[in-house]
């Protein structure tokens, strides 16, 4: 699969891992050490998909996206939310400038 729906499947699956033994996956262990950790995760992830793009090369860089990706959808799933959130409001902003919708986010 290599379209986004591998990003509702890969949610629905860390999902399903909220409560599950830390000692088991590596996600219900994040789950565990909770939001503030996952958040940190995520920010870690940025910065290493930088540095990869850097200075590290495309495959690096594409094995740190999955990795931010990955994290990313921890902190949705321990938010509560949903991809769909996201795909709606990605969907909201298609066709419009880029420098207008910024400007319209700072207005408010």
């Amino acid at each position: 699969m290599t379209n986004a729906t591998v990003l509702d499947q890969l949610y629905q699956t860390i999902a399903a891992r909220k409560g599950a033994d830390p000692s088991q996956s590596y996600t219900a262990k994040l789950f565990a050490k909770g939001r503030n950790k996952i958040a940190q995760k995520v920010g870690e992830e940025g910065v290493e998909c930088v540095i990869a793009a850097l200075s590290e090369g495309n495959d690096k860089l594409v094995s740190e996206s999955a990795d931010l990706f990955y994290h990313l959808l921890v902190l949705w799933a321990e938010t509560g939310v949903k991809p769909e959130e996201i795909w709606a409001e990605l969907a909201k902003r298609e066709g419009i400038s880029g420098l207008d919708e910024k400007a319209a986010r700072t207005e408010t």
